[in-house]
């Protein structure tokens, strides 16, 4: 007898939906990961505030856009910073990664969010969602996430250690028969590494650069451990004359400037490891750690993290992707399960 949800599962889409601070990423089952876009929205500043853009189109306004025109960001250090910037992302990414808006049908949708989410934040982002044409959801933390799309055996009476490194925080977190058994969040990731490299640049060279130009500095030069032979030209402004100008750093210094933010992370993970109990210590010491997320991809941190924790430390394939990858996989436990409790599924 055909229900309800053998229609959605013949017409509907599942879609799983990572809102991040830097990036917004979705996938879509059977064919993976369909979009990948900057987490900004471009927006007026006049009287009345109006959408104008979002993702990449929203990116390409930045720096370049008149006064009255403005890039956010829905999201910042992990948390909400704009509810109604973030629910357009939501309905824009659900539209986007359909290449239409959700039929009749509607969609099942796996949502991840960062642990430091409060409820209020995580009830206003499923409503969203709903509006935007999610029928049947899931909302996972995004640590959770991450260990499923890492491969880990999240569901075994055995403890494993994730790390998921995002633009805005870190997620350190223990998992064991399917939930989170212990877990530290902090507000540090990618972000504050790019912002500690246009400080360091300032304060030494009095030379301005923008977050793209730090970004790229880190992805040429950054490493967690000291030393390096690599160098690069960055151009900017400079800060005492006014005018353009162009200056060469050297990977060593750039691997000085970013020491903090790289040691906050560190010490996340040995939090988390301080209030693991006994039993799954020893599961972690002899599993190790994993990391994810775009942070997780810096020259030289497995390495950092396994020296400060004496543990075996590795950064999961395809690490910038576990977490939308995670929520997917997890859509269809919960297909496969629901569809044997209602009786659709026979051996």
């Amino acid at each position: 007898m055909f229900g309800i949800k053998f229609l959605r599962d013949i017409f509907g889409e599942a879609v799983a939906l990572d809102l991040g601070t830097v990036n917004t990423l979705a996938a879509i089952r059977g064919r993976g990961i369909v979009l990948r876009e900057p987490s900004a929205v471009a927006v007026s500043t006049g009287s009345e505030r109006e959408i104008l853009e979002l993702g990449d189109r929203a990116m390409q306004m930045l720096g370049r856009t008149p006064g009255q025109i403005t890039v956010s960001y829905p999201m910042r250090d992990g948390v909400i910073a704009d509810m109604a910037l973030a629910e357009a992302m939501i309905r824009f990414t659900i539209t986007e990664a359909l290449g239409r808006k959700a039929g009749p049908v509607g969609i099942r949708l796996g949502l991840c969010l960062p642990l430091c989410v409060n409820d209020i934040e995580r009830r206003a982002l499923m409503e969203a969602a709903k509006n935007a044409g999610a029928r049947d959801m899931i909302v996972l933390n995004e640590a959770l996430a991450a260990a499923i799309g890492a491969g880990l055996p999240v569901s075994d009476p055995v403890g494993n250690m994730v790390v998921d490194i995002g633009g805005g925080t870190t997620d350190s977190a223990v998992v064991v028969l399917g939930g989170i058994a212990c877990h530290k969040s902090v507000r540090t990731g990618g972000t504050h590494i790019d912002k500690a490299i246009v400080e360091y640049i300032a304060r030494e060279y009095k030379l301005s650069i923008g977050e793209r130009t730090a970004e790229q500095i880190k992805l040429t030069l950054g490493s967690a451990l000291m030393g390096g032979d690599e160098h690069m030209e960055v151009r900017g402004r400079s800060m005492d004359t006014g005018l353009p100008q162009s200056i060469v750093v050297g990977q060593g210094e750039i691997s000085y400037a970013i020491i903090k933010p790289v040691r906050r992370i560190v010490g996340a993970i040995k939090d988390t490891l301080a209030e693991t109990p006994p039993e799954l210590a020893g599961d972690i010491y002899t599993n190790g750690i994993t990391l994810t997320g775009g942070g997780a991809m810096l020259d030289g941190l497995a390495e950092y993290v396994s020296r400060e924790t004496q543990m075996e430390v590795r950064v999961a394939d395809e690490a910038e992707n576990c977490v939308v990858l995670g929520a997917l996989k997890a859509l269809d436990i919960k297909d496969r399960i629901d569809c044997i409790q209602d009786g659709e599924l026979t051996a």
